[in-house]
């Protein structure tokens, strides 16, 4: 005969148990809502969770998970038994408490990729909560994880998209790391991916999670992306690895031919994944990235960004967007579902074939945490063969934040610097002299062995950064040939031309010399500019007698006359090819004035000039 106790204990126990199973029974339901066009015909009725527990929904079975069309839209999961996981008792209250500020249905905020504003009564735990990620999370979390998104596609690439054929297509292993992502940002990456994708080209998506300390993204991670309809491995990494090292992992275990690697705080749209998938298809040797969106840090509006830029660095190997050149868009014609062939791609984002990505040396292992190994996969894979693209007709939000909210070891600077000059020291041969000359503290930076990656180089018979620069990047404004670079120096104060960290439009000055570089770097061109950065000096739009020097963003393609200058060495003169007067110091202006035989404020020394 049972005690009371113990008949209380086990009614107690049973009670428990009976939660838990219908907790996972609603999880299960609310995937029923995965589909956005499912949703908005059945909104999720927030009153009526008795009916919904009679509800049972499965992922597909294997057999199922084909359509008999392999190019129709992504099959819905149906309603059947499902199974159960298992649970303990703390991680599904956790789960309950994320799913509560969480947003399924139609009928939330940002549906169309609108943006939201957090009410008054809310700005304060917004302030402090945006700290957590370095983006709005309650704004995110008043959107739902399922939102809807207009096609935002052309209309070239709406008809390309239905005329392409998928069947036979090889399948992708799509690769997410994380470390303390929020949790909405998180599942709406996820429910994007299997929303708008079609099931037979996803093989998998394989979560790193690169030790995170916040418990939503263990046990209750664990727990919820098992509802989902296709296989999604999660790892956690037992030490900080960094992004680098993090996607090495995620990649050695993929399955699928292709690799695609995506940030943890996306939305991809209608037909973002067969334009790439096609392309690498079609040549091994291609990399292929899509057009990224901006969804906004603020209020998660979903802005789309222009079809007609690409990828370039400037001399501190910062990657930088830019307008395609005249001559791509000659090349492409008038038709805009044409990819976009760019020098450089920003690298949270592509598709590549994982045994062209093994081949050509994966990543450098060398590099830390996160930072510049975009350029230096995109100088790689240029210069040893291969190919990188940007798809108009795939388009992905991406959430831009501001600044980091992670902390580096030793700090931002040193691991960022770090990982350039590694970039620089393999690949960019003397061109490596620009970076050094802009951003001098590098050169303070221990780079670590590159041997290997040198002998990698060599291995593959890559060309030479030369050969980079003048037949993929001709716009750089690193100039493939160069006279000079470094300082600008008057023979007789020792003063020099210095911008001043000006920007287009205003103009340099004259400081004492400190040999460092940085505002002090200057590269006279084979062409006549003299250039730091992607700045040139220039007469101005009106000259005049006196007039004082501006700094002007350098043409890309013809040679604006307003940039040329010709240096005598011997002289010590720079001489203004349009309007014949010469470069003159004059206390801390650089002006134009007329050329005098003598004359102290017109005698420069330009640092490692050669004459041509």
């Amino acid at each position: 005969m049972l005690s009371v106790g113990g008949g209380r204990s086990a009614v107690c126990r049973a009670v428990i148990a009976t939660s838990i199973v219908w907790l996972l029974i609603d999880v299960v339901i609310l995937f029923y809502y995965l589909d956005p066009s499912t949703s908005q015909q059945q909104p999720f009725p927030e009153d009526n969770r008795i009916l919904n527990r009679a509800r049972r929904i499965e992922p597909l079975p294997p057999a199922a998970q084909h359509d008999s069309d392999p190019d129709a839209h992504p099959i819905q999961p149906e309603k059947q038994e499902k199974q159960v996981y298992p649970v303990d008792k703390e991680t599904a209250n956790q789960l309950r408490k994320l799913m509560e500020t969480q947003a399924f249905g139609p009928g939330y905020h940002g549906q169309g990729g609108t943006g939201v504003t957090v009410p008054e009564d809310k700005k304060t735990i917004k302030e402090k909560r945006f700290l957590e990620n370095q983006f709005n999370v309650v704004a995110s979390e008043m959107i739902s994880v399922n939102r809807t998104l207009p096609d935002y596609r052309s209309d070239a690439c709406r008809t390309s998209g239905n005329n392409l054929k998928t069947a036979g297509m090889p399948k992708t292993s799509i690769i997410i790391v994380f470390h303390n992502e929020a949790w909405t940002t998180l599942l709406r990456t996820l429910h994007s991916v299997i929303n708008r994708s079609p099931r037979h080209l996803l093989e998998e998506i394989i979560l790193v999670d690169d030790k995170s300390d916040r418990d939503y993204l263990v046990k209750p991670l664990d727990s919820y992306i098992k509802m989902f309809p296709i296989p999604i491995h999660l790892v956690h990494l037992e030490n900080r690895s960094g992004l680098i090292r993090a996607r090495l992992t995620g990649s050695e275990m993929a399955k699928g031919k292709i690799l695609l690697f995506l940030d943890a705080h996306v939305e991809v749209t209608d037909g973002w994944l067969e334009p790439l998938v096609s392309r690498v298809a079609e040549d091994r040797k291609r990399v292929v990235a899509p057009i990224i969106d901006v969804i906004s840090d603020d209020t998660f509006e979903y802005v789309t960004a222009s079809e007609t830029t690409w990828g370039g660095f400037n001399w501190h190997l910062n990657f930088r967007w830019y307008a395609v050149p005249k001559r791509e868009l000659n090349r492409r014609g008038s038709d805009r579902s044409m990819p976009i062939q760019t020098p450089t791609i920003a690298g949270g984002l592509f598709a590549i074939d994982k045994q062209f990505f093994y081949d050509i040396g994966s990543y450098d292992e060398g590099m830390q945490v996160w930072g510049g190994e975009n350029l230096e996969i995109s100088f790689r894979v240029w210069m040893c063969g291969g190919s990188l693209e940007i798809h108009p007709c795939s388009r992905v939000g991406h959430v831009f934040r501001k600044q980091t909210p992670y902390t580096f070891p030793g700090g931002t600077a040193k691991v960022i610097h770090h990982n350039a000059a590694r970039t620089a020291e393999v690949w960019m041969d003397e061109y490596k002299a620009f970076f050094y000359k802009m951003v001098p503290a590098a050169r303070n930076v221990e780079a670590g062995d590159v041997s290997e990656r040198k002998k990698l180089r060599e291995t593959l018979q890559c060309k030479s950064f030369k050969w980079y620069l003048e037949n993929i990047y001709p716009e750089a404004p690193l100039p493939a040939d160069f006279r000079s670079l470094g300082a600008i120096v008057n023979r007789f104060t020792e003063k020099c031309v210095d911008t001043n960290g000006k920007k287009d439009g205003q103009a340099p000055g004259i400081q004492a010399c400190h040999g460092a570089g940085g505002n002090q770097a200057w590269s006279l061109t084979g062409k006549g500019e003299i250039r730091s950065d992607d700045l040139c000096l220039s007469s101005g739009h009106v000259y005049q007698i006196g007039s004082e020097l501006k700094l002007e963003r350098c043409s890309v393609s013809k040679i604006n006359v307003k940039h040329v200058f010709v240096f005598d060495d011997q002289a010590g003169t720079l001489l203004h090819k349009k309007t014949g007067k010469c470069v003159t110091g004059a206390d801390q202006r650089v002006t134009l004035d007329e050329c005098g035989l003598g004359r102290k404020d017109q005698m420069w020394q330009l640092e490692g000039y050669q004459s041509p």
